[in-house]
């Protein structure tokens, strides 16, 4: 708030070209990164230069309004912000749903059709979040949606903003405080926190600080701050306001082509691009002629500017639907397609704004009367809802299927290269829609600690009084087998210790997650080795991973995950306790599922190279420590998984594969008497 005063360089509207001009700066961001522009490897900054201008904007508004009238109408406030955001977003989930139906693969339209609802009720940030520590989604395409996280973040903030100024307000006006300070110290007690909180969660969980609304209020917090001291700001020299202008615009240039994937985001790395674009904002409020100004202030880059919310929300779903129709095996779409993508992604872009957004936004009836507003966006949200059902209910039923009629690996012979797999089964086990919940159990329990924490969870299973008792340990690659040794263990009158956990294998060296080190997997290995090394019940450790790489070492990052499984294993058999090596199944470079929906009577079009699946997984370390290591034996049933040269996604009319490159429960379940077989091999000897 300015205690009754304007802020400087904006009319009576507040409207401003260079923030016109810095929106389409933000947009061309993310859309040339979302293209795969390779200069643009930190494009998805542009979102934070979004935050900040919302908070300027948002609370320039507010600052407007209690200044004229003395007051801040709730009702007024969120029905201007319903009018101006909810029909564009209302056509765009309508049309994502029918994208969906027409255009995805089967196996996606339950995911979208949960995204597309929490994207009409703004909080699909938070179950963006969810999914990011979720390891069998990590394997799953992007949203069709995922771009509507930032735009919940800012609906989040637009709800509860205002009621936070009216609290102040009404504190400054109980003990008659300056207005201002008040209203900043409400800001800071805010926006710190959030940035300590940011900083810290995307050093421990990245995936999850992206995504959630507490690591971002930050930034909406420094524009809101902005326009606060905005009548300040008229006091700044022109020659600073110059080089204000350009240090921001290079802050925000810098970060976008020297930020990548890896860096620690948003955390502290974002007070780039926040500062950078304050920077640009002050410098424009201000009110001199800056070269800043100058090139965002022109004609072309205002269009774009007042295009930039319908080009934000239609170019992620055409880029989506895109790399279904033109994308690699691995969904990657080429950069010149993305490129004319979201060139194209102007034309729905100006026919919404001219249409929708413009025409509801600045329609007199809606400004009158803030109920009508109200109305239309509870109708807007509900488009988005009902895109979503329709979705879901368009979802086709799968036949119930007697799981006995699953043979699975029963159809290979001990020459399982003389397999030839059929173009079309009349009943597939699993169907491909429930491919995703066909995930390994023991006695009905999942028994597979999540990615997130360090605690040493474990199921037993069998007689106490056992004989045997094996310890199942390892990553999720290891916890797919847990059908077959469940099996195997009644038969055999086995005890089972299990000791998983998703993302970390065990090994004593670190391993990525979200391009860092997986510091939750450190912490649970240390536990884990002491748990296996104490317990002299246990005669032998069965354990199998993906990962083929040690994280954050000089050298050869295979080499290390070799010499750390070596030293792992041989240091368990040193304990005492026998070491089993279940080698890593062939890991394809396709989405097997989705292939198989979009190819049921060409099953052929599904296979994959078995040369080029095992140049990644586990086996990649697997097979050289197991050369180097002392008295370790492996079960390698790999050749019931992949037959021949090329691997079928359905074998004995049993779906191999399920997400990423894991095995479904009914394929392991088959695999049963081969994995026993080998067992006892090794066993014996």
């Amino acid at each position: 708030m300015s205690d009754g005063h304007t802020p400087a360089g904006a009319d009576s509207a507040g409207y401003r070209g260079d923030i016109q001009g810095l929106r389409a700066v933000a947009v061309m961001l993310v859309l040339g990164f979302h293209a795969g522009v390779p200069f643009l490897t930190g494009g998805f900054v542009g979102v934070d230069v979004f935050f900040v201008i919302s908070g300027f904007l948002i609370t320039g508004l507010i600052d407007r309004e209690i200044g004229r009238t003395g007051r801040l109408s709730l009702s007024r406030f969120w029905a201007r912000r319903a009018r101006r955001l909810l029909p564009a977003t209302a056509v765009v989930l309508g049309s994502v749903g029918a994208v969906t139906i027409i255009v995805l693969p089967v196996t996606r339209w339950s995911s979208a059709a949960w995204d597309i609802g929490t994207s009409a009720l703004y909080v699909v940030n938070w179950r963006l979040a969810e999914q990011s520590v979720n390891y069998l989604a990590a394997n799953d395409a992007p949203s069709v949606v995922q771009h509507f996280w930032s735009l919940a973040v800012e609906e989040q903030f637009y709800v509860v903003w205002p009621v936070l100024i009216l609290l102040v307000l009404w504190v400054q006006r109980r003990y008659r405080l300056p207005l201002t300070k008040v209203l900043l110290a409400g800001i800071a007690a805010i926006g710190v926190p959030s940035l300590l909180w940011s900083i810290y969660l995307s050093e421990v969980n990245a995936g999850r600080a992206y995504f959630v609304s507490t690591t971002r209020l930050w930034e909406l917090a420094i524009g809101a701050a902005l326009a606060i001291v905005a009548h300040r700001l008229i006091r700044i020299p022109a020659v600073t306001a110059r080089v204000l202008g350009v240090l921001g615009l290079a802050a925000i240039g810098y970060a976008a082509v020297s930020f990548d994937s890896g860096t620690t985001f948003p955390g502290a790395a974002a007070l780039v691009p926040t500062l950078g674009a304050a920077a640009v904002l002050a410098a424009g409020t201000a009110g001199h002629r800056t070269p800043a100004g100058a090139l965002l202030d022109t004609g072309a880059m205002r269009d774009i500017g007042t295009l930039s919310y319908s080009l934000y929300l239609w170019h992620w779903p055409l880029l989506v639907g895109a790399a279904v129709l033109w994308g690699g095996d691995d969904g990657t779409l080429p950069v010149a397609i993305g490129v004319v993508v979201v060139g194209f992604s102007a034309v729905p872009a100006w026919l919404t704004y001219r249409l929708v957004e413009a025409p509801i936004h600045h329609a007199p009836a809606f400004a009158r009367f803030p109920w009508r507003a109200g109305v239309l966006g509870v109708a807007c949200t509900a488009v988005g809802v009902a895109a979503a059902v329709t979705v879901s209910t368009a979802i086709p039923k799968t036949p119930e299927v007697d799981g006995r009629e699953a043979a699975g690996a029963a159809v290979l012979s001990d020459d399982p290269a003389e397999y030839e797999p059929p173009d079309s089964v009349d009943a597939m086990v699993p169907a491909v829609l429930d491919a995703p919940d066909d995930v390994a159990d023991l006695d009905g329990e999942t028994c597979i600690s999540t990615i997130v924490g360090t605690d040493l969870e474990s199921c037993t299973y069998g007689p106490r009084d056992a004989e045997t008792t094996v310890a199942v340990a390892g990553d999720s690659k290891m916890h797919q087998w847990l059908p077959a040794l469940e099996r195997i263990a009644d038969e055999r009158g086995w005890r089972l210790v299990t000791y998983l956990k998703s993302a970390c294998p065990l090994v004593g060296v670190d391993v990525e997650y979200e391009d860092a080190a997986n510091h939750w997997c450190a912490d649970y290995n240390d536990r884990r080795f002491d748990a296996l090394t104490e317990d002299d019940t246990i005669d032998y450790v069965l354990t199998s991973q993906v990962a083929s790489s040690a994280y954050g070492v000089d050298g050869d990052a295979t080499e290390a995950m070799v010499d750390g499984l070596v030293e792992s294993w041989e240091g368990l058999e040193d304990a005492g306790t026998e070491v089993v090596v279940m080698v890593d199944n062939p890991n394809p470079l396709l989405d097997v599922m989705e292939c198989v929906a979009t190819h049921e009577d060409d099953l052929g079009a599904c296979g994959f190279s078995r040369a080029r699946a095992e140049t990644v997984g586990g086996a990649r370390a697997q097979l050289p420590a197991l050369e180097q290591a002392e008295g370790i034996d492996a079960v390698d049933v790999r050749d019931y998984i992949c037959p021949g040269d090329t691997c079928p996604p359905v074998i004995g009319n049993t779906l191999v594969y399920r997400q990423g490159s894991h095995l479904t429960g009914t394929y392991v379940e088959s695999l049963t008497p081969r994995v026993d077989a080998a067992l006892t091999d090794v066993l014996r000897d």
